[in-house]
């Protein structure tokens, strides 16, 4: 079931201290963040930080598209391929990311999260926070992805102390 938010500024100040905790992982070494974790599925800090904002990535191109139009040919394809790769679509964006220098990873970490709130408060509140299907995928992207890999987020800083 949907969490029900009645404006964008509630939702809004809620992602944004739910993200807040994995902003820690900039603080982590490169050697630290390269370093896999049992306690988190054997992903590494860049692993997770791969995951995370790759999807922000990907809910980035909606909102894009969402802030000119009311429909979003690329929440058409997310849906398309989750629905036929699943998680061999998110090991493609980890192994995608392996390739980026960790200058361009913590780049990522520092800049798109930010990036997408900032297109979610300029989206007609109509076209995502209101409209069932969008309203899923910023959810799924954001706050409830958070809640998920959090156990992930706090193996991943404790193995970094």
């Amino acid at each position: 079931m949907l969490a029900m938010y009645l404006d964008a500024l509630s939702f809004l100040e809620d992602e944004r201290d739910a993200w807040r905790p994995y902003e820690a992982l900039a603080e982590l070494t490169d050697d630290q963040l390269a370093r896999p974790i049992d306690g988190a599925h054997g992903w590494s800090g860049r692993d997770l930080i791969a995951h995370m904002v790759g999807w922000h990535e990907l809910t980035l191109e909606v909102a894009r598209e969402l802030a000119v139009d009311e429909t979003s040919r690329a929440q058409e394809r997310i849906d398309r391929e989750w629905e036929a790769r699943g998680d061999a679509w998110n090991a493609d964006i980890i192994e995608a990311w392996s390739a980026l220098p960790m200058a361009e990873v913590r780049e990522r970490l520092r800049t798109v999260p930010g990036e997408l709130r900032g297109y979610m408060t300029v989206i007609p509140e109509a076209r995502w926070l209101k409209h069932p299907t969008h309203f899923e995928l910023f959810l799924d992207s954001t706050v409830d992805h958070y809640d998920e890999h959090r156990p992930d987020l706090e193996a991943i800083l404790a193995a970094g102390k």
